[in-house]
């Protein structure tokens, strides 16, 4: 039996996206619910994937695109890279019928370059759709707003009922929309199943170019064992070297093999905050590593809830992934972007919230109370380095935890858990 669908904050915004461009481009990860959401905002489907159809899909496309296009709008076209002429037969119809909302397109890969003439900017927009949060999958209550913190509401004291055990388990559940509710066991299989996938034959069909599944797995476990740091391709392959006994994948291929994973989105790194600051001090550059969701690192690694609880300090990592995903979900949600800091001091913001109209926050992120006292100290110096005569003055500081209590301290700094943060 099928599922009730489970409402999305992309929801929203491919309404808003609809209402505004002729077509919405859905990209994202396998299983994180694209083509779910897209039948809920469509009125005709076609599916590429469809084992029945897809050869007279195919010739289809090769003779005559348009005949894929015909049907109510919004017309889904579900995996539409296996045929890219679609991405430039949509831009062309998008400009005959010269209205909005005609298109949605689903992908869980990025094509080859070079194999759409053109970019489709002023017809097709872009978004990006991520596994599910923890508010929409039920675990957060939402009691506390990055919208109402953006806009100044500073009345923040609620609770959270998410114990670190249910953190535990909702780290390696994932925010997989089949996992949703499901069993520990049935929800692991799913997340497994999901990297395993990604190794044999998802990274290799991506860009044509076959790749090893022992070389695969090997980078994917160094990319697990180096999750929310700055690691760079050469640290990664002396991890691999030593880790996993494999020193003949080089530095090349591994820029090679992490593009494939970005072009699948099971890798989504998160980018240097760049600030104007009073001083000159030097801004370390290199993103962090991240999966685009947590349970991919958990998965390949093999590790169950109680496996975290047993190590505290592997699970902070974890934690600070889980809820970089969480906080780009709904930082998109209000028209923004997520970045870390960190300078040639050492000081550091595990994330910082940029919202295109010129605003911006600074979150810590701490599974436990013992480093809340610090890490506010190092929000505070955070933001007394950044110049607010160049920049504005951040909307809040925040550190995002596994603990229970919202509140806001005698310093302004809000101590919020992540069992309480919504869009």
């Amino acid at each position: 039996m099928e599922k009730t669908y489970v409402k999305r904050i992309a929801d929203k915004i491919l309404q808003q996206r609809l209402e505004a461009s002729g077509a919405v481009l859905i990209e994202g990860a396998k299983w994180c619910g694209k083509t779910r959401t897209a039948m809920e905002a469509s009125n005709s489907q076609l599916f590429m994937q469809d084992p029945d159809r897809v050869i007279s899909y195919l010739k289809a496309a090769d003779t005559k695109p348009s005949l894929l296009l015909k049907g109510e709008t919004p017309r889904l076209l579900d995996e539409w890279q296996m045929a890219p002429v679609l991405w430039d037969a949509v831009r062309f119809t998008v400009d005959q019928r010269g209205e909005t909302g005609q298109f949605i397109l689903t992908g869980s890969a990025v094509p080859r370059d070079n194999v759409v003439q053109h970019t489709g900017i002023g017809r097709i927009s872009r978004m990006l759709m991520r596994p599910m949060s923890l508010y929409e999958s039920g675990e957060s209550n939402g009691s506390v707003s990055l919208k109402k913190l953006f806009d100044g509401d500073t009345d923040v004291e609620e609770i959270s009922e998410l114990t670190i055990e249910e953190i535990a388990d909702v780290i390696v559940r994932g925010g997989w929309p089949a996992s949703i509710g499901e069993e520990k066991k049935v929800a692991m299989r799913h997340a497994i199943d999901y990297v395993e996938a990604v190794i044999n034959a998802d990274v290799s069909r991506v860009d044509g170019i076959e790749k090893s599944p022992t070389r695969v797995r090997a980078l994917l476990r160094s990319l697990s064992r180096n999750i929310s740091t700055l690691a760079t391709i050469r640290t990664i392959h002396n991890d691999i070297a030593m880790g996993d006994g494999d020193d003949s994948l080089s530095e090349k291929t591994i820029s090679q093999y992490l593009n494939a994973l970005d072009r699948i989105f099971v890798t989504e790194n998160l980018p240097a905050w760049n600030p104007a600051l009073r001083s000159k001090t030097a801004i370390r550059t290199s993103p962090k590593r991240q999966f685009t969701d947590p349970s991919i690192a958990t998965a390949i690694m093999r590790l169950t809830p109680e496996c975290l609880l047993d190590d505290f300090c592997y699970f902070g990592f974890l934690f600070e992934s889980l809820c970089d995903r969480d906080m780009r979900i709904y930082a998109e949600a209000n028209d923004g972007q997520v970045f870390h800091y960190r300078d040639a001091s050492g000081l550091e913001a595990d994330a910082v919230i940029c919202l295109n109209d010129g605003r911006w926050a600074a979150v810590e992120v701490k599974l436990g109370s013992r480093e809340i006292e610090e890490a506010a100290v190092h929000l505070r110096e955070l933001k007394e380095k950044v110049n607010t005569e160049k920049m504005r003055e951040p909307s809040f500081l925040m550190v995002l935890t596994g603990t229970e209590c919202a509140y806001q301290r005698e310093d302004g700094v809000f101590i919020v858990p992540i069992g309480c943060l919504k869009d």
